[in-house]
């Protein structure tokens, strides 16, 4: 198999070869820019899969494509959770959302294998996805959610909700009057129903309301812990491969 990593963080993606290489995916090259990918597709083989983050130092990786014709299978890493995933999972092998998961890694990889022998690579619309990217459609975000409260339904509007994470296989939003209610969904199913200029995904297990956020403050490994108004019953760590994103949710 001929893999390459296009990723313009390199400790992310030195991180991700490792995790291929203890899998026994060998990855030959590692690209970190828009035009160092082209020159470098213009003077070798192409490889068999591609890993590809969407944002690099230089512009939206589908950049180039525009230059030059790549039919290899893709595997999309990204952090652009907010509303194209399913445009990523529609049109490529799979995608990663950052930080890459050893689990979510093995299944991607298992897919390309069973989809590699019959030749049943996905053809990848650069330009659908582009459009979803740069001029996202306006779409209607979740308002609020309903919780059963004893023998009642409760109402909890988005404003109201400092945070929303996952313990114990539950979903739980604790809201701003120091309250949490069990919600009747998985974290992951909300990826695409939480406006992204409100909710950031700071963690597998955490989504946080920036309108509640207290404190902002530098945590060990280049990580930032979160404080919120309300919410003390655990630490919120913003991880380091989510960081600069965070730092650009913010701004």
């Amino acid at each position: 198999m001929n893999t390459i990593i296009i990723e313009d963080e390199k400790p992310s993606a030195r991180r991700l070869k490792r995790m291929l290489e203890e899998m026994e995916v060998p990855v030959n090259s590692m690209l970190h820019s828009v035009e160092e990918a082209i020159d470098w597709f213009q003077k070798n083989e192409h490889p068999d899969l591609i890993f590809l983050d969407i944002q690099l130092s230089d512009g939206l990786s589908f950049e180039i494509f525009d230059v030059v014709k790549v039919n290899s299978a893709i595997i999309f890493t990204t952090a652009f959770d907010e509303y194209a995933l399913q445009a990523f999972k529609l049109n490529s092998i799979d995608y990663l959302l950052k930080p890459i998961d050893n689990e979510d890694l093995e299944v991607a990889i298992q897919k390309f294998k069973k989809l590699q022998p019959q030749k049943q690579v996905l053809s990848v619309d650069f330009e659908d996805i582009k459009k979803l990217l740069v001029n996202p459609v306006e779409r209607g975000y979740k308002k609020r959610f309903t919780v059963k409260v004893g023998q009642y339904l409760k109402m909890i509007t988005i404003d109201e909700i400092e945070c929303i994470y996952s313990e114990n296989k539950g979903t739980y939003a604790y809201t701003a009057e120091g309250r949490n209610y069990l919600l009747d969904t998985a974290l992951d199913h909300l990826e695409n129903e939480l406006s992204p200029e409100i909710f950031f995904r700071v963690s597998r297990k955490f989504f946080i309301n920036i309108n509640h956020i207290k404190d902002i403050v530098s945590y060990t490994n280049s990580r930032l812990q979160i404080k919120l108004k309300k919410f003390d019953e655990q630490e919120i760590i913003v991880s380091r491969e989510r960081v600069r994103d965070f730092k650009d949710w913010i701004s």
